[in-house]
């Protein structure tokens, strides 16, 4: 006689449902996990990519995606308020919160298509949706599922790090992963942390209406050029933003709108009185609960440790993007991506070269960098040459009425390009022409060549180039010059 199943009874999976095979198996939907997944399918590879959040990662639904649409709502009320000078009378905006925050989520719902499960599957990838750990050096376990793979990638990203901060965990607060929800008013903002994401946050929130108070124990942009980080800082103060720069905070305490935070600046204790608290202290590798140990994976302070062509210390496990260490960025995942397309399909190892990723601020002015800095080109060559022009010279940028910043180029003494910044409307645009330059081993000769149109802002690039180009001329060009003359 057939007994009924108890209620309680597990049904034990099938070994074929259970196992999965496949070539490649990627741990994380975020920008590099998806390039990567797709670019491998496109070329025939059997690819099973795990995602046990959201897909598209940080980056499409808390971090670069809603952090542009945010910036782009604080730039139309700050149109506003500048509209004088070109003839048309300011005024203050209203700022409607919570429809902002809408705004913020219906771009992130359009991109949300091209991460979906449905066009993944369509392109020959296969998702499951789960929680993945690696059971053992060379197998992952994802659900139900049981996955062995010819290679593995972790591309798990990373998250908002959290300073040690008392009182901190007893308090409401946001991070750059949670702020961009929120739809009530913000009267006034205090952020923790001065660097690429906090001063993008306090200028977009200091232009939606709020006060804002920049915190950091060392500088603001501490990592970048503080030649070009201070056009920033400088544009921060004018827009009514206070620094405290060289400040710890030690505690903070208060209920929800009422906040009070305990600092102390060159040994002198203050308080500071807030409605909401940002923390931007950075990111972290987020490495915990995949089994890492278990894979004999070795990692660092940083996250996961590897060499030049992204291998780890398992030999069939890679890892790319945040999950690796910084600098934290959408780019640098894709690119880290691209290479390892290369290395595992066609078998041809490209590896790692940190200068050929630029970085960019989304203030306004934007900064943006790529190669080396000059300080790092100090350091590296014996001899450098660091060329700059002025924004305010350019007809775009005067007519724009946005006539701060500069770029900066660093040469070596034959004039190759070892690096370049810019600190101006559009910097990160502006970059572009730089990045190619410094990944192709041009020289500020070759850039000279190059023509933007007039009166693009682009110009600047080819203004700077050709200033190299009349400086080493020098004396010796001149008498030559003449001498040409002469000759009739």
């Amino acid at each position: 006689m057939l007994m009924p199943t108890p209620p309680d009874a597990v049904k034990t999976p099938t070994p074929e449902r259970d196992q999965v095979s496949a070539d490649l198996c990627i741990i994380g939907a975020g920008p590099g996990g998806l390039a990567l997944a797709v670019g491998a399918a496109a070329y025939g590879q059997n690819v099973v990519l795990i995602e046990k959040h959201k897909m598209g990662g940080t980056s499409l639904n808390y971090g670069s995606m809603p952090a542009v649409a945010l910036q782009a709502s604080a730039a139309r009320a700050h149109a506003f308020r500048a509209a004088g000078p070109f003839g048309i009378a300011p005024l203050e905006p209203a700022v409607d919160r919570s429809a902002v925050a809408a705004q913020i989520a219906d771009i992130v719902a359009t991109s949300t298509p091209n991460a979906a499960v449905e066009r993944l599957a369509g392109l020959g990838v296969r998702v499951i949706q789960a929680a993945a750990r690696f059971i053992d050096p060379k197998t992952l376990s994802a659900g139900e599922q049981r996955i062995t793979a010819r290679r593995f990638v972790v591309a798990t990203g990373s998250s908002p790090a959290l300073p040690e901060i008392s009182g901190l965990a007893n308090i409401r607060y946001e991070t750059t992963d949670t702020i961009f929800a929120l739809a009530s008013p913000i009267d006034h903002l205090a952020v923790i942390g001065a660097g690429a994401a906090g001063v993008e946050l306090a200028q977009a929130h200091r232009r939606l209406g709020a006060r804002v108070t920049l915190i950091d124990k060392a500088s603001v942009l501490g990592r970048f050029d503080p030649e070009l980080a201070a056009v920033i800082k400088a544009r921060l103060i004018a827009e009514g933003i206070v620094i405290l720069e060289g400040t710890e905070v030690l505690g903070v305490d208060g209920p929800p709108g009422r906040l009070r935070l305990d600092t102390r600046t060159n040994g002198a204790s203050s308080k500071i009185e807030a409605s909401h608290l940002l923390v931007a202290c950075g990111r972290r590798p987020s490495i915990a609960g995949i089994g890492l140990e278990t894979a004999k994976i070795a990692t660092t302070a940083d996250g996961i440790k590897v060499n030049k062509w992204l291998r780890t210390s398992n030999r069939r496990v890679y890892a790319i993007g945040d999950v690796t260490g910084g600098p934290h960025a959408t780019h640098r995942a894709e690119y880290h991506a691209s290479l390892l397309l290369k290395s595992l399909v066609f078998r041809s190892p490209a590896s790692v070269n940190p200068r050929l990723v630029p970085a960019s601020i989304h203030t306004d002015p934007e900064f943006a960098t790529v190669g080396l800095s000059e300080a790092d080109a100090r350091q590296a060559y014996s001899a450098i040459q660091v060329f700059r022009w002025p924004v305010r010279e350019n007809p775009r940028a005067i007519a724009n009425r946005e006539p701060g910043g500069h770029i900066k180029v660093i040469a070596d003494p034959r004039g190759k390009i070892l690096g370049a910044a810019v600190v101006a409307q559009s910097a990160g645009e502006l970059i572009g022409v730089w990045s190619l330059a410094v990944s192709k081993g041009l020289s500020l000769d070759d850039m000279g060549d190059w023509i933007a149109p007039f009166p693009a802002l682009g110009d600047v690039s080819g203004k700077v180039a050709q200033h190299r180009q009349s400086a080493a001329t020098g004396s010796f060009g001149r008498r030559w010059v003449r001498f040409l003359a002469r000759l009739g």
